[in-house]
């Protein structure tokens, strides 16, 4: 999966087309993500205690990876990934501007 936590993504498809947001959580077997703040549902919560009031919460759901992009850090644009080998460690660079990924 060319996606880790921590990178900054852009949607391509769906409801929350052109949004962007930050990766949570990597699904490699189901080759899907939870991106922070995005693919949000509602879930209707049942009080736990008496007097306490049920309520709705937003959760965000995981996305399919072929549903997102790559926003690289240096030229700020979605990209596709290539790899380079060095040294033994793989590295993960950006086909516009050729700058490594990280």
């Amino acid at each position: 999966m060319k996606v880790k936590k921590g990178d900054k993504i852009i949607i391509i498809t769906g409801r929350d087309r052109s949004k962007t947001g930050s990766v949570l959580k990597v699904f490699p077997k189901t080759n899907s993500l939870l991106i922070e703040g995005l693919n949000l549902i509602t879930r209707h919560v049942k009080p736990k205690r008496s007097g306490e009031k049920g309520q709705k919460i937003k959760v965000p759901t995981a996305i399919p990876v072929s549903n997102v992009q790559l926003v690289c850090a240096k030229c700020k644009k979605p990209t596709k990934i290539t790899y380079q080998v060095s040294e033994k460690k793989k590295i993960r660079i950006c086909k516009k501007c050729k700058s490594s990924i990280d």
